[in-house]
């Protein structure tokens, strides 16, 4: 009897690999690029699972063009914005995420570019690797104080939460906005809550953790920005969508805030023109996941949830909870 097949759209730890060729017929995209949208179509085709990356769109045209024994594709990510959660749920195909496994990485991400910004980090390096330090200079490369200042959280999700346990160590004052309040976390780190205005009115460093709905699309636009301080610090390291990214450059260009740290960027892998020239922003190229117990952990979850629902089980993590109904 064949073995159910799984396709994986891109390398992922070869631990997580020789785990799903414990159970299944595999095959895994060779390259390490995105595949194209034929492509994928043309991968799928035939597939009883598919682990997926964020720059994987599964919509209904993908998962018709697997056919109806499609029955999960797992996303190697937490985010799942590349999915059509309805025509999933019509065709009866569970989808599920990774979450949680890489809360701590990525709030320590976000508190590396806080830090990298306002001591200007990228800057320093490239200037001394560029042979032009000539010694120390009282004036040379002079940033922002990070301790005892005021840390907005925006999205009080389960990283915006660690963000700001961490960022307790630095006795920052925490202020944040979320939909509704949260007491246990006001009292934990002594945070405040406030609405929008006030955040980007009173944020020293302003951290992003809002999910990408079409709500929070441009959550930081041209208005936000000019609400902001003059010395702020824009940090996002959720989704690159949630900020507008032509706008940002002006307002750094026009040094409408002091700077910006990003990990996420608007149309990836491609940079608004001119953000990579600016010297006030840190960028990095979407790592906040980047450790190796964190990959390794979200395979484990991704594969695990494979397995359970090819052996007939419910998954751990299903973002479509609806279709188990069916």
């Amino acid at each position: 009897m064949s073995r159910p097949s799984v396709y994986v759209t891109r390398m992922i730890p070869s631990e997580n690999i020789d785990e799903l060729r414990d159970h299944f017929d595999i095959e895994v995209n060779p390259d390490d690029r995105v595949l194209t949208r034929d492509e994928l179509k043309a991968k799928v085709k035939g597939r009883d699972g598919v682990i997926s990356l964020l720059t994987d769109t599964i919509d209904g045209e993908v998962l018709d063009a697997a056919g109806p024994q499609l029955r999960i594709v797992a996303n190697y990510a937490v985010g799942f914005n590349n999915f059509d959660l309805d025509a999933a749920t019509r065709r009866g195909v569970i989808l599920t995420n990774t979450p949680g496994v890489l809360d701590d990485a990525t709030a320590t991400l976000t508190v590396t570019l806080m830090l990298a910004t306002a001591r200007r980090i990228a800057e320093a390096d490239k200037y001394v690797r560029d042979g032009k330090w000539k010694g120390w200079a009282p004036t040379s490369f002079i940033g922002l104080d990070v301790d005892r200042k005021t840390l907005g959280i925006a999205g009080l999700g389960r990283i915006g939460k660690n963000v700001a346990h961490k960022a307790r160590a630095f006795d920052m004052r925490i202020i944040y906005s979320d939909l509704r309040r949260d007491p246990d976390f006001e009292q934990a780190v002594g945070a405040r809550f406030v609405d929008k205005e006030t955040l980007l009115k009173d944020s020293d460093f302003l951290s992003l953790h809002v999910p990408l709905l079409p709500e929070t699309r441009h959550y930081i636009g041209e208005k936000e920005l000019k609400a902001m301080k003059r010395t702020a610090v824009l940090i996002n390291a959720s989704r690159g969508p949630v900020v507008d990214e032509k706008a940002l450059v002006k307002a750094l260009r026009a040094k409408e805030i002091w700077g910006a740290g990003l990990d996420v960027f608007e149309n990836e892998p491609s940079l608004e023109p001119g953000l990579a020239d600016l010297d006030n922003v840190v960028i990095v190229p979407h790592i906040a996941s980047g450790t190796t117990e964190t990959r390794l952990n979200m395979g484990r979850i991704a594969v695990g949830n494979v397995v359970k629902v090819l052996s007939g089980k419910a998954p751990d993590t299903c973002v479509n909870p609806d279709v188990l109904k069916t």
